[in-house]
């Protein structure tokens, strides 16, 4: 018989007996066999893995903070990065370096793809504001008006680069990893571009929009993972053996009064509800939209008695923010149940290792990518007036026609303006 310990090559992706040192985030087998009975109260080590938690916490609060004083396009900065390295976790997520290394160049395809779909998606979302920015150099509003025509087209060349620079990239006995790989690719573009497609239109709209259900979400996560501190008992779920009822149900209420609350503090400043119609840096002054007008409710009788005033402000997004607050409270959580259990499937603790006591940025926004997709589609459907303004005709007309055509329906407006006498 052939002694196992001598084979050593592995040349072959047939290999059986290879052992992989177990990464750094990688389950321990103890860990993964308790699934459901290792919860937060009983761990011994709680009190400094809270720590470390509450310091990478502080230093990740004070950078979103800075960048979202520094306004819409520096958010927009900032999700890209966040995608590069969400991508950059999940492609290694299924990477082989036995394979990789007889593949030369062939992690820069999983990348010639990823920019190809953020010049497609942001191309589509940004356009009108990149054409805005550009309207006082005729010869520059030409060029970005021709690039954002052809945009698809573009696009589409750069994709079949990719699909042909795939297909002559094929090895023998390496076929299989190299198509898994591209249909991860794929999985992948379409999990990180579709959650940061609605996050940048949100933005756009109004930082507000943006900030306020990441907050959410972030208060959310804080009541769980507290309340479950404290007093977590009953296991929740199997996927997340740390998230227990009390936990849950605590965090809910504290999300709920929370939502009211803040809606209230960052409907007032301009500059957080103005949307963003360009790509300039400046800041914003426009004229509120109603549900950012405060309504005046006056108080029963009884307890204005006790109280030094007699009417409240309630701006009308705080009713808004209550649906949104239910919706981070009991649905978003179960991103991060899905990411727990696609975690166990491949046995790892943690998709990166990028911020202390968190994991990697995939583990943070696991949440955030549902509620962003919610928000866009609740804002969109409840919040924008579905009558059409000469703020979005304009915008179709600057978006679908040239600068001739503009020119000639200029032409005839003015015509039939003339016509009616007005």
């Amino acid at each position: 018989m052939r002694d196992i310990h001598t084979d050593t090559n592995c040349s072959s992706p047939r290999t059986p007996n290879v052992r992989l040192r177990r990464r750094s985030n990688e389950i321990p087998a103890e860990i993964s066999k308790s699934n459901g009975n290792n919860l937060l109260v009983d761990d011994k080590s709680k009190y400094k893995s809270m720590w470390i938690r509450a310091y990478s916490s502080l230093w990740m609060l004070a950078s979103v903070s800075l960048i979202i004083y520094l306004g819409h396009l520096y958010i927009w900065a900032m999700v890209v990065v966040i995608q590069i390295f969400m991508a950059s976790e999940l492609f290694n997520l299924l990477r082989r370096a036995s394979q990789d290394k007889r593949l030369p160049k062939f992690k820069l395809l999983n990348w010639h793809y990823f920019f190809t779909a953020m010049l497609f998606v942001y191309g589509r979302i940004l356009s009108q504001q990149l054409v805005n920015t550009v309207t006082s150099d005729k010869l520059l509003y030409r060029f970005v008006s021709n690039l954002i025509k052809y945009q698809m087209v573009i696009c589409y060349f750069l994709y079949i680069a990719g699909f042909v620079w795939f297909i002559l990239s094929l090895k023998k006995r390496y076929y299989k990893y190299q198509f898994g790989q591209y249909a991860w690719t794929h999985m992948i573009l379409i999990v990180v571009f579709t959650q940061s497609a609605f996050t940048v239109a949100n933005i756009f709209v109004g930082i507000f929009w943006f900030l306020f259900p990441a907050i959410l979400i972030a208060m959310n996560d804080v009541g769980a993972y507290f309340f479950g501190f404290y007093f977590g008992r009953t296991p929740l779920i199997k996927l997340s053996p740390k998230k227990t009822w009390e936990g849950f149900i605590g965090a809910s209420v504290a999300t709920m009064i929370a939502a009211f609350t803040f809606a209230n503090f960052l409907g007032r400043f301009q500059w957080l509800t103005c949307p963003r119609k360009d790509l300039s840096t400046g800041w914003l002054q426009c004229d509120p939209d109603p549900i950012f007008k405060p309504d005046y409710i006056p108080l029963p009788g009884l307890i204005s008695h006790w109280l030094p005033w007699k009417e409240i402000a309630v701006l009308p997004v705080q009713w808004h923010a209550l649906w949104m607050g239910l919706f981070a409270s009991i649905i978003a959580p179960f991103g991060g149940f899905f990411a727990s259990g696609f975690k166990r499937a491949f046995k790892i603790k943690d998709f990166g290792d990028s911020i202390p006591g968190h994991g990697g940025f995939t583990d943070r926004m696991d949440c955030q990518m549902v509620m962003a997709v919610f928000v866009y589609i609740y804002h969109q459907s409840f919040v924008v007036g579905q009558d059409y303004s000469v703020e979005m005709l304009l915008d179709q007309i600057m978006r679908n026609l040239g600068s001739e055509e503009q020119l000639s329906l200029y032409t005839k407006l003015g015509k039939i303006l003339q016509e009616r006498h007005l």
